[in-house]
C-alpha cells in the first residue's frame, strides 16, 4: 500500500520548486521538521545528499529532476515502522505541477516501500506528509501576506 498526498499551494511552480529542490534545506516543514542534520559532504541540490530529519529519519536524495521539477528520496533507517529492519526499498517522491489558470502548484508526495505490514507503514507516513504539505502550502501563505 502506498502512501500518497496533494495538495494546491498559492505560488508560482518556480518559487515553490526553489524551496523544496534543496534536500538540506526545510524551512518552510516547520514545526513539524525540528532539526536537519547534513550527512557528509554532497550539497542538498546534488544526488547522494545525506540528512538526518529531527535526529530520526536517515534520508538519502536519490532523484532531482530540474526539468520536471521531481525529487525523490530513500529512507535509509528511521523509527518504526519505518526501520530499515521493517521496510526496505522505500522511495518517497514530490512532484510539482502547474496549475495555469491562477499560477499556482500541485504538489504531489508518494511513497513505495516493501513491508511486512504495508497498512502500518501507510497509516504512519500519510500524516506525515499531510502535515508537511499543509507546513508548505501555509509557507507560502505567511510569505504572500508578507509582501
Amino acid at each position: 500500500m502506498p502512501c500518497y498526498n496533494s495538495i494546491v499551494v498559492n505560488a508560482p511552480i518556480d518559487k515553490v520548486w526553489d524551496e523544496l529542490r534543496d534536500f538540506h534545506q526545510l524551512e518552510w516543514g516547520r514545526p513539524f521538521i525540528t532539526s536537519v542534520t547534513v550527512v557528509g559532504e554532497i550539497p542538498g541540490d546534488q544526488v547522494g545528499a545525506k540528512r538526518v530529519l529531527n535526529g530520526a529519519f536517515e534520508e538519502t536524495l536519490q532523484e532531482l529532476d530540474e526539468s520536471r521539477y521531481r525529487l525523490s528520496y530513500s529512507i535509509d533507517d528511521g523509527p518504526e515502522p519505518v526501520s530499515s529492519s521493517s521496510v526496505s526499498a522505500y522511495i518517497g517522491a514530490i512532484r510539482l505541477l502547474p496549475i495555469t489558470a491562477d499560477d499556482t502548484t500541485f504538489v504531489q508526495w508518494t511513497s513505495q516501500y516493501q513491508s511486512d505490514d504495508p497498512q502500518l507503514v501507510a497509516d504512519f507516513c500519510n500524516p506525515i506528509y499531510a502535515a508537511l504539505l499543509a507546513s508548505l502550502r501555509d509557507y507560502f501563505q505567511r510569505q504572500a501576506s508578507a509582501d
